[in-house]
């Protein structure tokens, strides 16, 4: 009985190295390749990134060209549109200065000619406030005219009618005189 002891427990053991054997050979083996993988995905990655960073850079310095080419170009733009934009003052104020040439005579006879009108207006106007006070004051006249008028024919009628009663009371004092 001591041999069924000893025996399945050594069988045991030979297939456990056996089994152990060749799971570390293949787990080693396993593990080398994975870091071999491991390295390769690292310099896979590591060139990737290099290459992204170089692209990156290429775009970087393609998008600072452009730039660069868009700002010139807007420069060289704006500085058209200035001289344009100069050119054009200068044809304006070329055009209003003979236009002025032109014109400043005469716009200096209208305006002495204004000054003048200003000048006659300004008299006519004295004339009618001297002839609108003069109208006011003969109609003030010629309204205390007509009343002095019937104030005077009220008084000659009075006065006429006094002498008729003077006459008539003489004739009655006369005749009262023949009478008696």
């Amino acid at each position: 009985m001591k041999k069924v002891y000893v025996i399945p427990p050594v069988v045991g053991l030979l297939v456990f190295i056996a089994f152990y054997w060749n799971f570390a050979q293949g787990a080693a083996m396993r593990a080398h390749e994975q870091e071999l993988r491991d390295a390769e995905e690292h310099k896979a990655r590591l060139i990737a990134q290099a290459e992204a960073r170089k692209k990156a850079v290429e775009d970087a310095i393609a998008a600072q060209a452009k730039r660069a080419a868009e700002r010139a170009a807007a420069e060289k733009k704006k500085e058209e549109e200035d001289a344009a934009r100069q050119a054009l003052m200068d044809k304006r104020n070329q055009a209003f200065e003979d236009v002025n040439k032109r014109l400043r005579p005469q716009v200096d006879r209208l305006k002495t000619d204004a000054e003048d009108i200003k000048a006659d207006i300004a008299q006519l106007e004295l004339q009618k406030k001297q002839y609108v006070d003069e109208e006011s004051f003969l109609r003030t006249f010629v309204t205390k005219a007509q009343e002095n008028v019937k104030t005077y024919q009220d008084m000659l009628a009075r006065i006429a009618a006094a002498d008729k009663a003077h006459a008539e009371a003489e004739a009655a004092a006369a005749k009262a005189k023949k009478n008696s």
